[in-house]
């Protein structure tokens, strides 16, 4: 039997540096000379699978991506730049596990260099499956997320770098990289300059309008329901919230029936009777489309910000009022230093998210009057959101090019303003540090 002092001496002796250079030069070298013999054939029989297999494709698909393709007729650009991304994707995949195959190797050489010495099968087996399964059941999500969100993402970003557009369309013709300039002609050349500037501050003013509309409504109301003077709560709270029972796209639909310059409730039954003339042209004038669709998302929207708050409203302890009225508080202090800021703190993330989804708010521009009317001198109409344009760049003119440079500044911004204003809500603060 070896003493101690023996297996001590052993250990000194097991380099990592050996393990790491081993590891490096093919995967599982290193973990079969730190006697790891399972995992050490595991990672070598992968690693030859993926240079037989594997390595030819990856190969014709990181070309494809480069040159996009150099045959007219022949290659079709956008599936190279398909199998591209795809490829791009398995490599960095792939490089990650080739990073971690090396760290193993390292890691472990270290342990057996300080005395430590590997265990049974069966314990292997029990410990990894142990550290190992939070990995196994995130793993599907992970995958599912790498294809329908990180490849979709990736494609629209270089497709922005392309001029792929109704004249570039393969397989006739070859889609070509173009760099910046797709960027650069949004804010140079006139029509798309005067577009871009048009709506993209229509959907500022969409955006911040619309939406602080409905939170002000919904707050306004949930705080009259809440007042303990009011009777029947219950009856006026099923009364509110109906709207919000209703399908959006029907209450759309119904609406823009109801704005119909020629034949609409509105005109005919109200402004008619009330100022005469031929009414409002609410489908045809750019102005009053969007107080239209201003007034219609207030109502879509007020329901779900009216139900949030009521529940929030009745957990503020009574307890805070009865002290505030000793102190000789009026109706507004209370609401100023009590209501709003505790409704404020309980819901400011979800509130956030109804600005973010306002700004990407498709269905009500599209169903009410498909983004209408036309505006001359502009290729987006009068109502038309930065999502809405993007629509119709993509669908109606095939600039697929233009459509990714508009998508990306969307996501840039929406990203940017829901991060801060996270930052800012201590939204991604623990509960102790609050």
């Amino acid at each position: 039997m070896s003493s101690p002092d023996n297996k001590q001496k052993t250990g000194k002796k097991h380099s990592p540096k050996v393990a790491t250079i081993l590891s490096i030069l093919f995967a599982g070298l290193g973990q079969l000379y730190n006697r790891r013999y399972i995992k050490g054939i595991s990672l070598i029989v992968i690693e030859i699978a993926f240079l037989l297999t594997a390595l030819q494709s990856l190969n014709y698909g990181i070309w494809g991506l480069r040159t996009l393709g150099t045959i007219a007729g022949t290659d079709h650009s956008i599936r190279l730049l398909v199998i591209g991304v795809l490829s791009l994707i398995t490599i960095i995949i792939v490089a990650a596990l080739y990073v971690f195959n090396v760290y193993d190797a390292r890691k472990q050489a270290k342990k057996i260099q300080n005395g430590w010495k590997p265990l049974k099968l069966k314990d292997t087996i029990r410990v990894a499956y142990d550290n190992t399964f939070p990995y196994l059941m995130t793993f599907p999500g992970l995958l599912l997320m790498v294809f329908v969100v990180i490849f979709p993402l990736i494609f629209s970003v270089l497709l922005a770098f392309t001029n792929y557009n109704l004249f570039n369309s393969p397989p006739r013709n070859l889609v070509d990289w173009v760099g910046f300039d797709n960027f650069v002609e949004l804010v140079t050349v006139p029509i798309w300059q005067d577009t871009f500037i048009s709506v993209f501050a229509w959907t500022i003013v969409w955006t911040v309008v619309a939406t602080t509309l409905q939170i002000a409504l919904g707050l306004f109301l949930a705080v009259l329901v809440n007042d303990p003077r009011v009777k029947f709560k219950k009856i006026i709270r099923t009364i509110l919230i109906l709207p919000w029972a209703v399908p959006a796209f029907v209450t759309i639909l119904i609406f823009a029936a109801m704005f119909n310059d020629e034949f609409g409730a509105i005109n005919r039954d109200i402004i008619i009777p009330l100022i005469g003339g031929d009414g409002l042209p609410w489908l045809s004038d750019p102005l009053y489309s969007r107080v239209a669709i201003i007034m219609i998302q207030t109502w879509l929207g007020f329901p779900f910000v009216f139900a949030l708050f009521t529940g929030v409203l009745q957990s503020i302890s009574k307890d805070w009022y009865e002290a505030a009225d000793v102190d000789g508080g009026s109706r507004w202090q209370k609401f100023r230093e009590i209501t709003f800021p505790h409704v404020m703190f309980a819901t400011a993330p979800l509130l956030i998210m109804q600005y973010a989804q306002n700004f990407n708010n498709f269905n009500i521009i599209y169903l009410f009057n498909e983004g209408g009317p036309p505006v001359r001198g502009q290729n987006a109409g009068g109502t038309d959101i930065l999502i809405s344009w993007v629509y119709k760049l993509t669908f109606d003119t095939n600039n697929y090019a233009m459509a990714a440079v508009i998508s990306i500044i969307m996501g840039l911004l929406v990203s940017g303003f829901a991060f801060y204003q996270f930052r800012k809500t201590r939204s991604f603060k623990e509960e102790g540090e609050i």
